[in-house]
């Protein structure tokens, strides 16, 4: 399962440093590259809701592995693409059909209720995704100025169509008597109501939401300070490798014997803090500690968060809290990117917004949670 989510997000992250220059290759206007770009996001976050459903109605096995091999499928068409709107047309239904596959696996990892490990196992997620985002970026990159990006695609393509396959062969169907057992109580959405998932889907929105923002400001931040480009990547690089390192080591038991919600307050802080400080930074070492604290404050909200959702639901409504929670995830990313546009070139404005939403709406969270438990 880990391995097949490094695939599906490596799926993503590749085509980062490549798809706008892909599509301004076949005549795209600025205006339809940044719709290229974000209509991926949008028909994805759509597929997680969707995905969502249908998994808690028919199982993960089936919708792991058909929408992997469709988005394998999906991929295979770039080849043959020849405009901006085929490509457009592309990128949304690839978009839609991977927005399948994070949902499905992560009902999967959870079908076992085992409250103990949790934590650990969405930490290990964690570290599959951190590891995606690290190599699939250099991959896209590398591959396509070597070889051509049709060849980035045709690699891209035959993993998620035998990944899609082998999951049919080693994933256990859903086991049999759960459903009849559960489903007049626990199918539905009530989850919603529980005030831990709401914080869960605020907290991981909120973290989507300054990634797209440091996506968009750092190149500005590194050019502020005449650096050189290179130091873009390496800069955003940091905070994956720290949060892998905190997942894999002891470190990630801290999930299962510390409280969510407390684990989520404190990753919130400590991304406040970190994007306040990139926004403050005069110099390379300073964005350097500042980016190594953000791997620090996403390797607390991450696992806390996912777990959150797994503790908060059961086998017959989990595909739905997951479907939501990564649609957040999307929605998060397509917003950051939005309002930093807004914001304009200053990398110290755009930082200093972002860490005043996210502390604000922690203070807001934190307060909120306060008043239910007087009240209860």
């Amino acid at each position: 399962m880990y391995i097949l989510l490094v695939v599906a997000f490596i799926d993503m992250f590749s085509q980062l440093p490549v798809i706008a220059p892909f599509a301004t290759s076949l005549g795209a206007s600025p205006i339809i590259v940044g719709s290229v770009i974000a209509v991926y996001s949008f028909s994805n976050m759509l597929g997680n809701v969707l995905s969502g459903i249908w998994v808690d109605k028919f199982g993960s096995k089936r919708i792991l592995a058909s929408s992997l091999i469709l988005a394998g499928g999906l991929v295979f068409l770039y080849t043959y693409v020849a405009n901006p709107t085929q490509l457009l047309a592309v990128r949304f239904f690839h978009g839609f059909a991977a927005g399948f596959i994070v949902p499905a696996a992560f009902a999967a990892i959870g079908r076992n209720d085992d409250s103990e490990s949790n934590g650990k196992k969405m930490s290990h997620s964690g570290a599959a995704i951190g590891m995606a985002a690290i190599i699939g970026p250099a991959m896209g990159a590398i591959i396509s100025s070597r070889f051509g990006i049709e060849w980035l695609f045709y690699n891209i393509s035959a993993a998620l169509i035998l990944i899609g396959i082998i999951s049919l062969a080693l994933i256990k169907s859903k086991p049999r008597g759960i459903k009849k057992a559960n489903i007049k109580e626990d199918a539905g959405f009530s989850f919603i109501k529980n005030p831990d998932i709401q914080f869960a889907y605020i907290a991981i929105f909120l973290l989507l939401l300054m990634q797209g923002l440091l996506t968009y400001a750092m190149p500005l931040k590194v050019e502020e300070l005449n650096l050189a480009e290179e130091m873009t990547g390496i800069f955003l690089s940091v905070f994956g490798i720290v949060a892998i390192i905190f997942f894999v080591l002891p470190s990630n038991r801290i999930f299962d014997r510390v409280n969510n919600r407390k684990l989520m307050f404190s990753g919130l802080f400590t991304i406040a803090l970190s994007i306040f400080a990139l926004g403050l930074s005069t110099s390379s070492s300073a964005l350097l500690i500042s980016m190594i604290f953000y791997g620090i404050g996403f390797a607390l909200l991450f696992p806390s968060t996912s777990a959150t959702i797994m503790k908060g639901t059961n086998s017959q409504n989990r595909g739905k809290a997951f479907g939501i929670y990564y649609a957040c995830f999307s929605l998060g990313v397509i917003l950051g990117s939005f309002i930093a546009g807004i914001l304009g070139t200053s990398p110290t404005l755009i930082f200093t917004v972002g860490a005043a939403l996210v502390f604000i709406s922690s203070i807001l969270m934190f307060l909120k949670r306060k008043h239910i438990l007087n009240k209860s």
